[in-house]
């Protein structure tokens, strides 16, 4: 693309923003940095949707799509291609302007998270010293798009889906950052990089406030991520679609993109915070196999990723999905408790480890 072309959208998009010196010329550097970064992220959302189709077909005795491509790789494009082309429809009386920025705002954080996620030693964008804070801060924007578009919506379907959303976000953010919180406390530091590497030895999954953080965190990443049992803001035998009931088309697609690539991005950080990134897994030195086999770091990764990806799955497709009383006391007569006891335990366990040094 042409200089001049790129300089004339900037004006028509930016408006007198472009016109400041050394603004425009910026916002032009960035665009590929945002294409390069959306690109892969949209994409493993496309596979990920192929692979739950799979996944679910086998749990339930089936074989899941076959037609379209081979092993039915795809169906799932040509299902995009037919959301993308769909006639954008909205209630007469719905804020369009607010409806537009409800999926926008849903897909943003799973973009977002790939700048403090490592995959490898030195593959990061950016290793920040409060990478874990950045990583559940934008996670937890996520929901607000749900929040928005089902507010937005005017519809009593939607709203009751937004206003579940809420709940959910409000109650499980607790344990979530409590949980967190001990996987610090056993790193002593909130660096992506810095927890993996105190992971060197012995991944925190291994340990017993780590064991512990790892499942209060896979519960309340489910319901971050509105899967089953945790899927009330859409619940299609009671809210029709809940949040998503008027949307439709591109929009509707964002949504859901943004389902399938917020689980990519928690299952990375569920792989690197408790199963140890890059590392490989410590059993291997506790089973005496050779260190002159050397993997690459982005190998154990991937694969602890997939892992968690499969879980994921499992569970969706396993748990009938809970009642909204059901929902709010796991998390405020279970979860927290639990979590809250487990950073007491990291206490007792940090103190007993430096106890025993001494």
């Amino acid at each position: 693309m042409e200089r001049g072309v790129i300089e004339s959208w900037v004006h028509q998009t930016f408006g007198g923003v472009a016109d400041i010196p050394y603004v425009g010329p910026y916002i032009m550097a960035l665009v590929p940095v945002v294409v390069a970064l959306i690109v892969p992220v949209a994409l493993g959302g496309l596979i990920m949707i192929w692979l739950e189709r799979k996944v679910s077909a086998r749990i339930q005795s089936r074989r899941g799509p076959m037609h379209h491509g081979p092993f039915g790789l795809a169906q799932t494009l040509w299902d995009a291609l037919k959301l993308i082309i769909k006639e954008d429809i909205a209630p007469r009386r719905a804020d369009r302007l607010l409806m537009t920025l409800g999926p926008i705002i849903a897909f943003v954080p799973a973009v977002l998270v790939y700048v403090v996620v490592p995959p490898g030693k030195g593959w990061i964008p950016a290793d920040l010293n409060i990478g874990i804070l950045w990583a559940a801060a934008v996670l937890s924007i996520g929901p607000v798009g749900v929040i928005l578009g089902g507010w937005a919506s005017n519809d009593k379907w939607s709203l009751l889906g937004g206003m579940r959303s809420a709940a959910q976000l409000i109650s499980y953010e607790i344990p979530s950052l409590i949980a967190l919180s001990a996987v610090v406390m056993l790193a002593g530091t909130m660096s992506m990089v810095g927890i993996v590497d105190a992971q060197a030895d012995c991944e925190f999954v291994l340990t017993p406030p780590g064991f512990i953080a790892f499942l209060i965190y896979l519960v309340t990443a489910l319901a971050e991520l509105n899967r089953a049992p945790f899927d009330l803001p859409e619940a299609e035998s009671e809210l029709v679609s809940g949040f998503a009931t008027e949307y439709s088309g591109f929009k509707f697609a964002i949504y859901f993109l943004a389902e399938f690539a917020n689980t990519i991005a928690l299952s990375m950080i569920t792989a690197t915070v408790f199963l140890g990134g890059w590392q490989p897994p410590s059993v291997l030195g506790w089973l005496g196999l050779p260190e002159s086999v050397q993997i690459p770091g982005v190998f154990w990764f991937s694969l602890k990723t997939f892992l968690m990806i499969l879980v994921f799955q499992w569970v969706r497709f396993t748990l009938p999905r809970l009642r909204i009383d059901q929902m709010l006391n796991v998390c405020w007569k279970g979860l927290i408790p639990m979590s809250l006891a487990n950073l007491a335990l990291a206490c007792i366990w940090l103190l007993a480890l430096y106890a025993g040094k001494g």
